[in-house]
């Protein structure tokens, strides 16, 4: 059984008197994985919250976008906003360990209630906006939240259709009010009401607020953030505030995070990724987050921005390359030259920089005089230029696709992390990086690999457990008390981790061959003409695929061709279409010994989105669910 770590990080006792370092101006443990996790001598979210707005105050917390112009909100705001809104909850009676849930896209209202919550003595709890109104009767029932938040007309829509199924929820907050000023329901208010009753509470009890912030306590429940249930009903983590402070802690020491950086939030804030690095390291660090209008501007607010650091699921980085190639192939035959040169160039150089090898003269004055001409400009256009680390993780992204972009000039690493170890457990850093890895240990997290390959954590960043399931909470621990994350992989001599599957995924062919697919999906969505693949072949005499084009490059292709198609379905059966992901597929196959190949395919021809039961709020296809789903192409293919 290995084990490695930067830190053993078995917390066996508290050192009270842990001393402090001070990373970028922020205070931490001197020792990470000692008791009590302080950060800035603070051992809580709320007492941090409150600590980082009397410091920073007039300063820029966070920009949204109100009708086309980026506004700037402060510190001071921050904490104003919070203030009214957990004394509002507290006048409707929320008491200390209840679950509020959250049913909004991101903005920054969605800070100020999950500290306003926090500060409260609640248990802040995101819902996907793209549950349906029966998913979010079940989140309400399995967490017995009394109190719901939901941002607009459509999203009340979906408590209105299943009120008489959630009896005990007794408050619902809503944050816009266009189109309900009509609106008479006994339970709804809005949320410019509930300030006002924050306002007038603070008037009757100037000191309530504060007092609850003193009150919280290290092991007491911060988040309930809900699994994406791809095996059965979702299960809701219990994330203490020591758990958040710890990967607050890791984060620090693993990756460089300034006070002056700025960041772009887009993806789900219900999501732990998104939680930590839109709100709870930059709170530790004092930084500045801006809201992207929606999902579908991500693209032109990162121009509009240019963050220093940016964290994305694998999906977006994808999306990010078939672009630039789109605007190479629509280029002047001058323009493609320059292009394929200068990625060339940089090529050249990410094979030493990814290698921790110096990059010798020659290549690093080739590499110089195509960024000037070239990869700057590119990278100015994606909104790349002022990026000083990209972050990817939440599923498996192809080697190649990292080695690409940091030919481009922008230094792409991979790391690693679930819900239930508070989102961090390894990540490459940039000076210090394995491709096909997701780096080391961060301090405070020790892995080890069991006998039968399992991935398995200690660190002070373990959550809780499950919300009451008791007997969930036990499967998920061995033991010895180490979490159980059910993915397989290896650590190196040098402590870098290689995920090579999920157990549960593990394909054994008829043949009693062991497949992990999950590298051969990664390498197949390397083609920027496949969005997503799901290996087959569990039981079965051979592999075989079921793929996701990529719409955009697809539709091109075709157009580009005089292929006719009239919409998705008709693209996915065009005979030239399925010839070109049969190249794709042949390409990969090379690269694969030959019982790992794949001998057929079928391309999922409904185009899916977020909504979808197939498809996480990650983007990730659910293998189980598409398996089920697309049986009949699966037996067409046997």
């Amino acid at each position: 059984m290995q084990t490695r770590a930067l830190d053993r990080a078995q917390p066996t006792g508290a050192d009270i008197g842990s001393p402090q370092v001070e990373l970028n101006g922020v205070s931490y443990n001197a020792t990470p994985g000692q008791r009590p996790i302080l950060v800035d001598g603070c051992d809580t979210i709320p007492k941090l919250f409150s600590v980082r707005c009397q410091q920073m105050s007039d300063r820029t917390a966070h920009r949204e976008k109100d009708m086309g112009i980026w506004k700037s909100y402060s510190w001071r705001d921050y904490w104003d906003h919070a203030e009214k809104i957990g004394l509002g909850l507290m006048s409707l009676g929320l008491q200390r360990g209840e679950v509020v849930s959250i049913l909004s896209e991101d903005r920054k209202e969605w800070l100020y209630l999950d500290m306003g919550i926090q500060g409260a003595g609640g248990i802040a709890s995101g819902v996907y906006t793209t549950d349906s109104a029966q998913q979010l009767a079940y989140l309400i029932n399995d967490s017995g939240s009394r109190f719901l938040i939901v941002e607009n007309d459509e999203q009340l829509d979906k408590f209105l259709e299943i009120e008489a199924d959630v009896p005990e929820l007794a408050h619902v907050i809503i944050l816009d009010r266009d189109g309900l000023h009509d609106l008479q329901h006994e339970k709804c208010r809005f949320l410019d009401q509930l300030y006002d009753q924050g306002a007038a509470y603070r008037v009757a009890n100037p000191d309530a607020f504060e007092i609850a912030v003193a009150q919280s306590r290290p092991d007491q429940t911060a988040l309930l953030i809900y699994t994406s249930g791809t095996t059965g009903q979702p299960k809701g983590a219990m994330l203490s505030h020591e758990n958040i402070l710890a990967t607050m802690e890791s984060g620090a020491r693993s990756l460089e995070c300034l006070r002056s950086d700025e960041q772009l939030c887009f993806l789900p804030l219900c999501h732990i990724l998104e939680r930590n690095v839109s709100v709870y390291l930059p709170m530790a660090a004092g930084s500045t987050v801006n809201f992207a209008e929606s999902p579908e501007t991500v693209f032109e607010n990162m121009q509009e921005v240019s963050p220093a650091t940016f964290f994305a699921v694998p999906r977006v980085w994808e999306k990010v390359y078939s672009r630039v190639l789109v605007l190479a192939q629509e280029a002047t035959a001058l323009g493609r030259w320059a292009f394929s040169r200068a990625v060339a160039a940089g090529e050249a150089r990410a094979g030493y920089l990814l290698s921790g090898r110096p990059v010798p003269k020659s290549i690093a004055l080739r590499y110089w005089i195509w960024d000037h001409l070239v990869l700057r400009n590119l990278r100015r256009m994606l909104g790349l230029d002022r990026l000083r680390r990209g972050g990817t993780g939440a599923a498996p992204i192809s080697p190649d696709l990292l080695r690409w972009y940091w030919s481009i000039g922008v230094p792409l690493i991979e790391g690693y992390g679930m819900t239930e170890n508070a989102g961090l457990t390894s990540v490459n850093q940039v000076d210090a990086h394995k491709p096909g890895t997701v780096g080391q240990a961060v301090p405070g997290v020790t892995i080890r690999i069991a006998d039968d390959g399992e991935i398995q954590l200690w660190g002070c960043n373990n959550f809780q457990g499950y919300w009451g399931k008791p007997d969930k909470t036990a499967e998920t621990f061995t033991a010895d008390g180490w979490l159980r994350t059910g993915d397989v992989g290896e650590l190196d001599d040098d402590g870098f981790l290689r995920i090579t599957g999920r157990i549960k995924d593990i394909i054994i062919t008829a043949g009693g061959k062991n497949i992990t697919p999950a590298e051969i999906e990664s390498r197949l969505k390397f083609s920027h003409y496949i969005a997503d693949a799901v290996v087959i072949g569990d039981q079965r005499k051979y592999l075989t695929c079921l793929i996701m084009i990529d719409q955009e490059n697809v539709e091109k292709f075709a157009q580009d061709r005089k292929i006719p198609f009239s919409d998705f379905a008709s693209l996915c059966a065009a005979d030239p279409v399925v010839e070109l992901i049969r190249a794709e597929v042949e390409a990969v196959n090379r690269d694969f010994a030959r019982v790992e190949q794949i001998k057929d395919f079928r391309l999922i021809n409904v185009l899916l989105t977020a909504e979808d039961d197939e498809l996480t709020a990650t983007m990730k296809l659910k293998r189980g669910l598409v398996e089920k789903k697309h049986k009949n192409l699966i037996d067409q293919m046997y």
